[in-house]
């Protein structure tokens, strides 16, 4: 995973979870497990490029082009709607409940 996968219209994309709003359902990794991964606390986290977990409030990672559907989907699909892609160059959320 590079720091800067871009989507189709060249914008890098990242991706973050808020902690406080995961219900714990484990749905963003099953669909994109090389991102998402549940800890033992039961919430969803998402990971860094060495598959360590990271904790930090706000933690985000860069959306790798070929998982850009799946990531998006589990934006989509989360009961808890605590994931957030947003555009790297200006930070705007393109998916996820603050989505503009």
């Amino acid at each position: 995973m590079t720091v800067q996968q871009e989507t189709p219209g060249g914008e890098a994309l990242e991706v973050w979870i808020d902690q406080d709003l995961c219900t714990g359902d484990g749905i963003c990794a099953q669909y994109a497990p090389e991102v998402f991964e549940l800890d033992i606390d039961g919430l969803a986290y998402v990971k860094g490029a060495d598959d360590e977990l990271l904790q930090a409030p706000g933690a985000t990672v860069p959306v790798p082009l070929p998982l850009l559907t799946d990531v998006v989907d589990s934006a989509k699909e989360c009961p808890g709607e605590c994931i957030h892609v947003r555009r790297v160059s200006d930070r705007v959320e393109v998916y996820g409940p603050d989505a503009e």
